[in-house]
């Protein structure tokens, strides 16, 4: 019995808030809209640029480049198959990886 006037109060307001119609429906859902507009420049399309790069880089690996893991290893490429490459890290060292663990393909200079 305490809150009947607060449920009052609220559903007294419940016709001005419909009144709005859809300008206020449509003005509520601006912020979120510029939220994902804002969201979608300032990160999902970055990622996806340096995605498709990276991407191009791996089906632009032959032998004798060398390249970096993302374990940190560097090595010279002997061996590329269509998901896995081998790399010699040592002299005699080779190691089978995963086309996707290549972090960098280093520049030769």
């Amino acid at each position: 019995m305490l809150f009947f006037p607060v449920a009052t109060a609220f559903a007294a307001d419940a016709p001005a808030a419909q009144a709005a119609g859809p300008m206020g429906t449509i003005m509520s859902m601006a912020p979120l809209v510029i939220l994902f507009v804002i969201f979608y420049f300032l990160l999902i399309r970055p990622q996806q640029k340096k995605a498709k790069e990276h991407r191009a880089m791996l089906s632009k690996i032959a032998a004798g480049d060398s390249v970096i893991t993302n374990g940190g290893l560097h090595g010279k490429v002997t061996g590329v198959n269509d998901d896995s490459v081998t790399v010699e890290i040592a002299p005699n060292v080779r190691v089978k990886i995963a086309k996707e663990a290549i972090a960098v393909k280093k520049t030769q200079g």
